[in-house]
């Protein structure tokens, strides 16, 4: 379970980065404006931009990466089976002196119904990283028009 999260944490800073590298607008100096010139244009609208939309995107790039795993759970399905069987057991053996089947019934249960719960657990996981993911990506989206925006009025060409 641990392993699968931390996939799943790798995989959303990989897709952040590569949507961050897809977003980014392509700059033009229009107007012959220098390669100076030009970085100092980027680092100023940049820095507005970020004062403007208040996204950073560095402490958004961290914030995902430092997203806490959500903590591995060993032994869910035996003590799934462990709870069922003790429960089996004791309807079994209410039921007429069938202790065994009981137990074998209930363990069953009790597997299958741990399973069933861990399973909606991971899928809240996933479900919780895809919404951080796509927040994330939307104001990142906002930040680069911002970027964008600021450079067109310095006479650049943005796409």
């Amino acid at each position: 379970m641990q392993r699968i999260a931390r996939l799943s944490v790798g995989l959303t800073l990989v897709s952040l980065g590569c949507a961050a590298a897809a977003q980014q607008p392509i700059i033009y100096p229009a107007r012959g404006q220098s390669p100076a010139q030009q970085q100092t244009d980027t680092a100023e609208c940049r820095s507005w931009a970020q004062q403007t939309t208040g996204v950073d995107p560095v402490a958004l790039a961290e914030q995902m990466s430092s997203a806490p795993p959500q903590p591995e759970r060993r032994g869910g399905l035996f003590r799934g089976a462990g709870g069922g069987a003790l429960f089996g057991t004791l309807i079994g053996g209410a039921a007429g002196g069938h202790w065994g089947e009981g137990a074998g019934i209930g363990a069953l249960v009790g597997t299958m119904g741990m399973g069933m719960r861990m399973r909606r657990e991971q899928q809240q996981m996933e479900m919780q990283q895809t919404g951080m993911h796509q927040q994330a990506s939307g104001q990142l989206a906002t930040y680069n028009r911002a970027v964008a925006a600021c450079m067109t009025g310095r006479g650049y060409t943005v796409e």
